[in-house]
């Protein structure tokens, strides 16, 4: 039985015997009713084998339930996606009926797919604590247990060696903000990337490269945007080199024009809402050698990309642990945290909450950095690696075939691109209107991603690895393959 297959044993909890808790975690009739749940939720998910298209007689009571759910929002729903608790791996059960292949999980919440035994189990588990929530004045040890493995898998190659825990990504965003603030002050203002998202927050929502998503907010955070690198630039203006010595002359102007006022610099090393951009690590080094010559924070925001590129953490990847100050990770880890190295450690008072987040979130993000951990995921040849090699191969043969619905786009060398777990390409030359009713016609006939960039627009999928195999590429491109030809006409 390998690791993955194994079932860790609650006797795993510190809790000393003879304390009731103890006793509640060991229970024998616990545990054979928890093996019954996952036993009988893994029989119900075998059952879903393939996609399926909505079941007539399933209309009414799921139009009702869009209807309730459009009414409860105050707008459409984007995608009539309502589950129906039920998946199996890439594939989800939705309320009519239907299944989809799922490529874009919340995106990018669920790497391990729908009714894995696994994350079933650690949700039974976490089901019998006492209350629902932890808290900062209230709390069992999961929550800690959590923190613990972040910051054990975090050290090995950074100095990141401290967590705050919370419940979103936009929170541990507002937290290293404050962190920067604090150490930095009174410096205000934040340095960003074009095209960046950084959450929903009203304070996230200014930094965020995004006139939608900041629509209506006053502008009380002052912040300088920095370009991305891009491979196409810089072609145009003379070489890699040229391009990264023209930013670096950005930087050091921002800085020179508002000399010692910058808390920190924000770098997504893979751009997520900004269409699953990379950069080379010598873009990065130029910006942090002069961030760090400066006394500016770098503040490395992985949200997205966590768990995704060919190296658990993407600051690891690109060999630059050694530069981060402040980390903030969410998504797949289901609770979020912010985390700081020494130098970076906030006084008490600064940093806390009534939430940290569910007993759900803790058993289950512990569980998934275990699996993380011990799965054959990462490296030139793991199995993400492998996932990317393989959607390459899928969208280039698209490509091939109908060459017409993929004319060039605007700073796109490559019409297939992303890192690892993060991928995209680009039809209809990037079009946003094509590419959403591409995205659209794909959710309808039978696979749910979504699309990324700001012009050009992508589409981008952030799959289940944890759970998809190799031999399911085919059989998802074969839908997207027919959703795209209804879309080009």
């Amino acid at each position: 039985m390998t690791r993955l297959e194994s079932q860790p044993s609650p006797r795993d909890l510190p809790l000393a015997p003879g304390l009731g808790g103890h006793d509640l975690a060991t229970d024998p009739a616990i545990e054979g009713a928890i093996d019954t749940i996952v036993q009988r939720v893994g029989e119900h998910s075998r059952a879903i084998t393939d996609v399926r298209p909505p079941r007539g007689e399933m209309a009414a009571s799921f139009e009702e339930m869009v209807k309730r759910a459009e009414a409860m929002k105050g707008r459409p729903l984007l995608y009539k996606y309502i589950g129906s608790g039920l998946g199996n791996g890439a594939l989800v059960e939705l309320a009519d009926g239907s299944v989809k292949w799922d490529m874009i999980i919340g995106i990018g919440v669920h790497f391990f797919g729908h009714s894995h035994p696994e994350i079933v189990r650690a949700q039974a588990r976490a089901s019998i604590e006492d209350v629902a929530k932890s808290g900062n004045l209230m709390s069992n040890f999961e929550a800690y247990r959590f923190g613990e493995k972040l910051i054990e898998l975090a050290g090995r190659n950074s100095r990141l060696s401290e967590a705050f825990i919370t419940t979103s990504g936009a929170v541990a965003n507002e937290s290293a903000l404050k962190i920067c603030y604090q150490k930095n002050h009174p410096a205000s203002r934040v340095i960003a990337f074009k095209h960046c998202f950084m959450g929903r927050t009203v304070t996230m929502a200014q930094i965020g490269d995004s006139a939608a998503g900041r629509d209506g907010i006053p502008l009380t955070t002052q912040v300088d945007y920095m370009p991305f690198w891009n491979e196409k630039a810089a072609e145009e203006v003379g070489g890699t080199t040229r391009f990264i010595d023209h930013c670096v002359w950005r930087l050091n102007q921002f800085i020179e024009r508002y000399p010692k006022q910058h808390a920190c610099f924000i770098f997504e090393l893979v751009q997520g809402e900004g269409g699953f951009n990379t950069a080379p690590r010598e873009f990065f080094t130029a910006l942090m050698d002069v961030c760090r010559d400066k006394g500016i924070a770098i503040w490395d925001d992985e949200i997205q990309s966590f768990g995704r590129t060919r190296e658990m953490f993407a600051y690891e990847t690109l060999d630059l642990g050694d530069y981060v100050d402040v980390f903030c990770v969410g998504k797949m880890t289901q609770a979020c945290a912010t985390l700081w190295t020494e130098e970076y450690k906030p006084r008490p008072g600064l940093l806390s909450g009534t939430f940290t987040g569910s007993a759900t979130d803790f058993t289950v993000g512990t569980r998934m950095l275990e699996m993380l951990d011990d799965g054959d995921y990462y490296g030139e040849n793991g199995l993400i690696a492998q996932h990317h090699k393989a959607f390459r191969e899928q969208a280039q043969a698209m490509i091939d075939r109908h060459p017409d619905w993929f004319p060039p786009a605007l700073f796109v060398n490559d019409l297939i691109a992303g890192e690892g777990g993060m991928m995209r390409f680009t039809p209809f030359g990037g079009d946003k209107q094509k590419v959403m009713a591409a995205c659209k016609a794909c959710f309808d006939e039978g696979v749910v991603l979504f699309w990324c960039g700001h012009g050009p627009y992508h589409v981008r999928m952030l799959p289940p690895l944890g759970a998809m195999k190799l031999e399911d590429w085919p059989r998802v491109f074969e839908v997207v393959e027919r959703a795209l030809a209804k879309v080009a006409g």
